[in-house]
């Protein structure tokens, strides 16, 4: 348990970390976000044109769909928070266009995060862009699950914000950017699990599902709710599928076959109805 990156924050506020993501949203799946409207003027393709941005109560802005043409090849974004791979810093990286970095890095900063560095690389028409970034007041990874998820969401909406035309490939373009998804993914197709031993002291669980706000910490609760630890993470929204990777562990060790089936239970039943009632599992 004292290796647990998520237990400790996440046992703190127990079943409010989830109302706490979801009522920063303001996000309802049987409702439509209200939105204040108003004309501003923006340059697109070099060319000076007025346009509705429609900003949302929840900060992510939606711009009038008759107002922008879509281009007919939008690469696939890709948004990844990776706990692993640095001991001191959380890496957060973006695929997709320009205009981005310096946009992200400031929002970024107002989360209260430090980006220590950050790095560019292309290829083709794809732009990805790497920060390592830690909490300002403690000079440390982001361990919060509230918080990683923000950061995730802050992220996505810049790509909506000042990349319109990635809301067709993006799950929450449906309700904030200027076109839906064509393709929608049926959950119980797009949802797969996975446990698998890494080492003894601890399992790698992953989970590939429709992505939705608020998503991060409903995994991290189901596993709060039966006393399974995370240790580490690594979160990536492509496109309209989340794919995340944890490394769990049950009282210091790793998860035997009967507590890792309980766990992809679990989980299975409640991603795939996200309707469901918060204990009928």
């Amino acid at each position: 348990m004292a290796n647990s990156i998520f237990s400790s924050s996440f046992a703190a506020v127990g079943s409010k970390a989830l109302d706490s993501s979801m009522s920063l949203l303001n996000y309802n799946r049987t409702s439509k976000p209200v939105h204040q409207c108003s004309i501003i003027s923006r340059s697109i393709s070099s060319q000076k044109k007025n346009i509705m941005m429609c900003a949302s109560v929840d900060g992510l802005d939606s711009v009038n769909s008759s107002s922008i043409p879509l281009e007919a090849d939008v690469p696939m974004p890709i948004v990844l928070i990776d706990q692993d791979s640095e001991p001191d810093a959380t890496i957060v990286q973006l695929s997709f266009r320009d205009r981005l970095g310096a946009l992200i890095d400031t929002a970024l900063k107002d989360l209260g995060l430090d980006v220590l560095k950050g790095t560019v690389t292309t290829e083709n028409s794809v732009i990805q862009t790497k920060f390592f970034i830690t909490r300002l007041a403690t000079g440390r990874k982001v361990e919060d699950p509230d918080l990683l998820e923000r950061i995730r969401l802050t992220i996505i909406n810049n790509l909506l914000k000042f990349h319109p035309e990635s809301s067709e490939r993006l799950a929450m373009g449906e309700a904030f950017g200027i076109k839906a998804p064509e393709k929608k993914l049926d959950v119980d197709i797009a949802t797969h699990i996975h446990v698998k031993d890494d080492g003894p002291r601890k399992s790698l669980l992953y989970i590939e599902t429709a992505d939705r706000p608020g998503l991060l910490l409903e995994i991290i609760k189901i596993m709060a709710d039966i006393n399974i630890n995370v240790e580490s993470a690594e979160i990536e929204t492509e496109g309209l599928v989340a794919k995340d990777k944890f490394h769990v562990s049950y009282r210091g060790a790793a998860l035997n076959s009967s507590l890792s089936q309980v766990l992809v239970n679990c989980l299975r039943y409640y991603l795939r109805r996200p309707e469901t009632e918060e204990d009928s599992y």
